[in-house]
């Protein structure tokens, strides 16, 4: 849902904008040529996009388990992204290895990161073969897929992988139920030096989402009751072959309550796909339709632009480490 208008508004506000990983590999590339032609014209309008250099001021996520190394290659030596986002690999440390190494040499000043859910996996990174240049720390609050059994909350995750990789230099980014400038002062505090948003930008005007959807982002509240980690989504929606270690978290509908009380599964698809016949009206409460969200969904009351979220995270962030007015400038 992150397309090329959310990834460059971010940037363009100072923060880093990440494109998410697509349903179909081959449709990066055509992500990647439309972000190209928006700096291009925001730096041609003289609009401010920095820094100038022959890197595209944006990321790009993959899911190693689904998406296509070649392709994805290819996309990135011929639009060359300031950062790659590797995650969910269905072999492991190999895997982040193989991709790492084709990165490198595609586009040998493209930032690695690489998202991590356990102490492990954290580990794990210290014998590959290529080091990253920033480990995403997911803690299980996370919207979208996280580890499915062995999460662990952030608050008790990033500090332990923060000392594990200690020596390392390799700056630690935080990803879960960070909505506002409160959740980033405490993960810097923990040990991060940045913050991931992912569930806070469903509510930015220039996410690639249906209304429905992201109504129901702000609607609902409470994600420890309201939200919960299923697959079942996945397979109505016809999505199979995630690595069983990992699982989405999704705002519960009246196809989770069904599917909780015995209903049959193909009843419930069938009851998906009319859904989604319905456009906006698919999702809600009554609806049938996913609602990949995180824990964080309470603190996130309205749809705003980009720009006006990291203003506002950053002005709560300074404000919970007591800089004054004097200090910012």
């Amino acid at each position: 849902m992150c397309g090329p208008a959310l990834a460059v508004a971010v940037s363009r506000a100072g923060g880093l904008g990440f494109l998410g990983p697509n349903i179909k590999t081959q449709n990066t590339a055509a992500d990647l040529a439309e972000a190209l032609s928006l700096v291009e014209s925001l730096r041609a309008s003289s609009s401010a996009i920095s820094p100038t250099t022959s890197y595209l001021p944006i990321g790009v996520g993959f899911q190693l388990w689904s998406d296509d190394l070649e392709t994805a290659v290819s996309a990135i030596e011929k639009f060359k992204p300031c950062a790659v986002w590797l995650f969910a690999p269905a072999g492991g440390q190999k895997d982040l290895d193989t991709w790492s190494r084709r990165v490198r040499a595609a586009s040998p000043g493209t930032q690695i990161w690489i998202q991590i859910g356990t102490l492990a996996e954290a580990k794990g990174l210290l014998s590959g073969v290529e080091k990253p240049d920033a480990v995403v720390v997911q803690g299980a609050e996370a919207g979208g897929h996280g580890r499915a059994k062995d999460g662990l909350g952030l608050i008790a995750l990033l500090p332990e992988v923060a000392d594990a990789l200690a020596g390392s230099q390799i700056p630690l980014f935080a990803a879960g139920g960070i909505a506002d400038g409160r959740g980033a002062a405490a993960a810097l505090c923990l040990g991060a030096s940045g913050v991931v948003m992912g569930t806070r930008f469903l509510a930015a005007t220039e996410a690639r989402i249906s209304r429905g959807y992201q109504q129901e982002v702000v609607r609902a509240s409470d994600g420890a009751v309201s939200t919960t980690r299923t697959l079942l989504y996945n397979h109505m929606r016809g999505t199979f072959g995630w690595p069983e270690e990992y699982s989405p978290r999704t705002i519960i509908n009246q196809s989770f309550i069904e599917h909780q009380a015995g209903r049959p599964f193909e009843e419930l698809k069938g009851l998906h796909d009319e859904a989604l016949k319905a456009g906006d009206a698919g999702w809600g409460p009554e609806g049938r339709l996913a609602t990949y969200a995180g824990a964080a969904i309470g603190l996130i009351h309205e749809v705003k632009d980009a720009g006006s979220v990291i203003r506002d995270v950053r002005e709560q962030v300074l404000e919970r480490f007591g800089v004054g007015e004097k200090e910012k400038l």
